[in-house]
């Protein structure tokens, strides 16, 4: 029997593949769709796969993980322009029946060297899965929502291994862009920690803000070791107007 994580990969390969069956993971009927610009249910993901196919895709898989009834996978795409991905899906009796994503066009190396893709891959710490959780939720609410950047410092490894594009290595510079102003507002406001998945040493959140002033998606990868994180990597997605959404779930 296939596990989840199989299951996500079947689907989400099947965009390169073309494989009939991958559409098989989901359950059409229960399917909640929380991209907004994709379609409600069965109608909206076969007219996004179709639409993909005719774009030579290619899907790569660099980490994924399962949370209970969650799996979360990070990925490369290459559709019309190479995008870094976070895939997250909710399963009821062997079938993905709840979807969110968010992607961003993969950006060249950051100061440090980094790829918004490369790094560790290993699971490990299995046993510290739900600490590492809270771990992360406490600074993503703490340090991100609530701006308590005196936190920083409990919370992350000085010498922290960054895959943000914009961003070189280490605490400091994390601090640095949570400090950043635009017009004399922040130029990374987090509104709400809306959900954190983990399986052992990595955990996600999923949370809702504003860059640059625009509403947005911001997913935030972390890999934690010896009760501080120590690697992070990230996608921001614009959040289209609600006048331009195809289905009525929300981002989150």
């Amino acid at each position: 029997m296939m596990s989840n994580k199989d299951l996500v990969m079947k689907l989400l390969k099947g965009l390169e593949t073309g494989d009939p069956e991958a559409a098989t993971v989901v359950n059409e009927a229960k399917y909640i769709q929380h991209n907004p610009r994709t379609a409600e249910g069965s109608p909206g993901l076969a007219e996004l796969f179709a639409r993909l196919a005719r774009t030579d895709p290619r899907v790569t898989f660099m980490r994924v993980f399962e949370d209970g009834d969650f799996v979360f996978a990070h990925v490369e795409y290459d559709f019309t322009e190479v995008e870094a991905a976070f895939e997250v899906f909710r399963f009821e009796d062997g079938k993905a029946v709840e979807h969110w994503d968010n992607l961003q066009p993969l950006q060249p190396p950051n100061l440090s060297g980094r790829t918004m893709l490369d790094g560790e891959t290993a699971i490990t710490d299995l046993d510290k899965t739900e600490a590492n959780k809270d771990l992360a939720g406490g600074f993503a609410q703490q340090v991100l929502v609530e701006r308590r950047l005196d936190l920083i410092d409990t919370y992350m490894a000085d010498d922290l291994i960054q895959h943000d594009p914009e961003l070189a290595d280490g605490a400091a510079a994390f601090r640095a862009a949570l400090e950043a102003e635009k017009h004399g507002e922040a130029r990374l406001a987090y509104r709400q920690a809306h959900r954190v998945l983990g399986e052992g040493n990595f955990a996600l959140c999923m949370i809702e803000g504003h860059k640059d002033g625009r509403h947005s998606g911001l997913y935030h990868l972390f890999r934690i070791a010896d009760g501080r994180i120590v690697e992070h990597w990230n996608t921001v997605t614009p959040i289209a107007p609600r006048s331009e959404w195809r289905n009525e779930n929300g981002k989150f």
